[in-house]
């Protein structure tokens, strides 16, 4: 029989250990509520105590659970006597703290995964508050630019102000939306600038027509068609350098810089206006510094806008030298930039129009030259193109010991190769 232990009616946490983590399996069995012996074993013989049967090895404990949810273990091990089993010794034992074992192992193991839930809850809580809300917000910001008409859209303050990657493309995005801002009204600039500068060769053509309709001197009509001549030639010659500026900002964007040699390439313009020059005109001459064969001075650049630039500078320069004047075609390294300078001996700039004279349509020419032989748009589009090539340009007086204006002095700075 058993133990008085095994009699009592099981409490109630052994009930809901039974409910919980019962198993089925073969090796529980439920007996009746009176059930205590140990059954028959199939795999054990019935007879342990023959003399002639070999001492069976250590059999495994049996394990079942009565009617009334109590788990009993019983172990059973023969008693062997001058090699011959005289007896059985069997142990059998409730094991209610088992349950209670595998239960606190399996409680363990749902507290931890409940806690695994909840930091996950609580994380996707967090990744939703700092992430997806933000870049909801950006993607409004970004919807209310696009959509409205004016420039009241613009990304929150408080997120320009957060120092994370959320900031950095709040930034971005503002940066963004301000540039396209802020070429747009240089286009509104430049169609009004265009508009203004082609209405003024159309309106002189026009009078000239009318003119010309009233009067019947051959003498004032030729002077008539010649007008006309040189206001198609001015208006030909403007919507030509219109069209190179429009088309520009396009063809620099897709143009890669490459690194170009200095040396061979100042050399190279100078020759070639040698080469043209007529009496009178002024000489070019080149002074490059920093330039080695085995440390060639280069700067990274589009080479056929580079030429556009320097030609555009010596032909500036070529109007305003007095006759056989010098000009001087200059490179000197700067760090991680390259210097170059073009200087002529004229009049130099008036002291008010340095801050002007790379604006659109602005024109200072000398006063022997024809009135609308150039359009305005040539140093407007040389730091157009400068600019591109992530670089400056600018514009400084030369002066003599005496404090005297000597000439104009143009200088480029590209970035070194």
């Amino acid at each position: 029989r058993l133990p008085p232990p095994f009699m009592g009616e099981p409490g109630f946490f052994e009930r809901l250990l039974t409910w919980a983590w019962s198993s089925h399996g073969t090796d529980i069995v439920t007996l009746d509520t009176n059930e205590a012996d140990l059954p028959a074993d199939p795999a054990r013989p019935q007879d342990l105590r023959d003399a002639n049967f070999p001492p069976p090895p250590e059999a495994p404990p049996y394990i079942r659970r009565t009617a009334n949810g109590r788990l009993i273990i019983t172990v059973a091990e023969p008693v062997i006597r001058d090699g011959h089993t005289v007896g059985i010794i069997q142990l059998t034992r409730a094991a209610a703290q088992v349950d209670r074992s595998v239960f606190a192992i399996r409680s363990s193991i749902l507290s931890l995964f409940l806690m695994v839930l909840i930091i996950t809850v609580l994380l996707s809580w967090y990744l939703s508050l700092t992430i997806a809300r933000p870049l909801l917000r950006l993607a409004s910001a970004a919807q209310v630019m696009r959509e409205t008409s004016g420039r009241t859209g613009t990304v929150p303050a408080r997120l320009l102000a957060r120092q994370d990657e959320i900031g950095d493309v709040a930034r971005a995005l503002q940066a963004s939306a301000q540039a396209l801002w802020k070429r747009m009204d240089a286009i509104e600039r430049f169609a009004a600038d265009v508009s203004h500068e082609i209405k003024n060769p159309l309106s002189s053509i026009r009078s000239a027509i009318e003119t010309l309709l009233r009067i019947e001197d051959l003498n004032q009509q030729r002077r008539l068609l010649t007008i006309i001549n040189q206001d198609v030639r001015r208006l030909d010659r403007l919507i030509t350098d219109i069209s190179d500026a429009s088309r520009l900002d396009a063809e620099m964007s897709r143009a890669q810089a490459e690194p170009m040699a200095i040396s061979p390439l100042l050399s190279v313009l100078a020759e070639i206006h040698q080469a043209t020059r007529t009496d009178g005109q002024p000489i070019i001459t080149t002074q490059i510094s920093g330039d080695t064969t085995e440390h060639p001075l280069r700067v990274l650049a589009v080479e056929d806008r580079l030429v556009q630039v320097l030609r555009n500078l010596i032909g500036n320069a070529v109007s305003f030298s007095p006759p056989n004047g010098r000009i001087v075609l200059e490179a000197t390294p700067l760090g991680s930039m390259v210097e170059l300078a073009v200087s002529d001996e004229g009049p130099g700039i008036p002291q008010a129009k340095l801050d002007s004279i790379f604006d659109r349509f602005y024109s200072e020419r000398p006063k022997n030259e024809n009135f609308g032989q150039h359009s305005g748009l040539g140093l407007s589009i040389s730091r157009q193109i400068v600019e591109a090539l992530n670089g400056t340009i600018a514009v400084e007086n030369r002066h003599d010991t005496k404090g005297n204006i000597t000439g104009a002095r143009f200088i480029v700075t590209l970035p070194r190769a």
